[in-house]
């Protein structure tokens, strides 16, 4: 069963620069300066009011900042506040994010303390030069050392990539998401670099000193992290930049690669690949093909708005393609029934550019 998570935002709290990609009140919303108990257990309640389903777990998560910056007072007053759930039975464990040169044994000393589970820290590149020029503050080491440090400690490890960084490219990316799996977290979360108003990317962007990933290489390059965290068994809990209602207001995203359903356009993408793949190994252009997938997959194999449905059509004018549900197929799969017989396929069957 899934976990619930309850989200406390202590926006840029604990930070000790600015990025230049960073404009957390676009994409956090408004959030009061100081969280008191008062607000907290309101959070909390009414998220577990309004919960409809059965959850394995329920975590309360502290986002939006440096949770281990800090001061270690103001780290004990919040982690207090969600011990007392945790003592009631309501929550299970802590979940934060911080900085990788903010993890260490005194820092993980206290989140053991008060049953923080999962730390997810902001890796978003492990190469240098990218990081320098993202201002980031901090070394692609010092990302490997937090989180081998936090693994060692028994803590649930999340790491945060970001694709379309100044001075990255394709090749270094590909390499961020390398070496990402050598580390071994528990879990990742990827997005395209977007540009928000009032950040140093913007303006260097208006200079013509920065140039954002296309929707297309947005979606080819998550594509390849997706697939090959699936082949090693890494969970990929989010893709994308979570849409907050500041980042609907007209002119707060500058430019860049944002959609609110950025993850259905690279799954949706994943099981256009295979189909065609599907097609061609079984040499069919012509004739009545039916594929089969899990429920869960119907509206991926379909892609965003029919997209996949529509490009099938164009390419195999003379093929007629049916889709079946079938629940006991497993996600991320594809079966084709053809003239020849059955041919099947998993997302982490595709094959990757190195």
């Amino acid at each position: 069963m899934k976990t619930l998570i309850i989200p406390i935002f202590v926006v840029y709290k604990g930070c000790p620069n600015r990025c230049v990609y960073c404009n957390e009140r676009i994409t956090a919303g408004l959030h009061p300066d100081r969280i008191t108990r008062d607000r907290f257990r309101m959070i909390v309640d009414t998220h577990i009011a309004g919960t409809t389903r059965n959850y394995g777990k329920v975590q309360v998560a502290f986002y939006g900042g440096n949770f281990t910056g800090m001061s270690m007072e103001y780290q004990e007053e919040l982690l207090g506040f969600a011990e007392e759930y945790i003592a009631g039975g309501v929550v299970d464990s802590v979940r934060i994010s911080t900085r990788p040169d903010y993890i260490d044994e005194v820092r993980l000393s206290l989140l053991n303390a008060h049953h923080v589970r999962t730390v997810e820290i902001g890796a978003q590149s492990l190469i240098d030069t990218v990081l320098e020029r993202s201002r980031r503050g901090h070394s692609a080491d010092q990302v490997r050392q937090a989180v081998s440090l936090l693994r060692e400690q028994g803590f649930e490890t999340g790491m945060h990539l970001m694709a379309g960084l100044p001075g990255d490219s394709d090749e270094g990316f590909r390499y961020t998401v390398e070496e990402t799996i050598r580390l071994e977290p528990d879990m990742v979360r990827i997005h395209p670099t977007v540009v928000l108003k009032d950040t140093a990317l913007s303006r260097s962007y208006q200079a013509g000193d920065y140039r954002p990933l296309s929707m297309e290489d947005a979606v080819g390059l998550c594509k390849y992290a997706l697939v090959r965290f699936k082949q090693e068994g890494i969970s990929v809990i989010r893709i994308g930049l979570q849409t907050t209602s500041d980042m609907e207001i007209e002119g707060n995203i500058v430019a860049g690669p944002h959609h609110p359903a950025f993850r259905s356009l690279v799954e949706g993408a994943l099981f256009l690949d295979m189909t065609v793949r599907l097609l061609a190994r079984g040499g069919l252009t012509e004739g009545t093909v039916e594929f089969l997938v899990s429920p869960r997959d119907e509206s991926r194999f379909r892609g965003m708005k029919n997209g996949n449905i529509a490009f099938f059509r164009n390419r195999y004018p003379y093929l007629s393609i049916s889709l079946a549900a079938d629940p006991g197929l497993p996600g991320d799969s594809l079966v084709m029934k053809g003239p020849r017989g059955m041919l099947a396929m998993a997302v982490s069957d595709l094959p990757v550019q190195a």
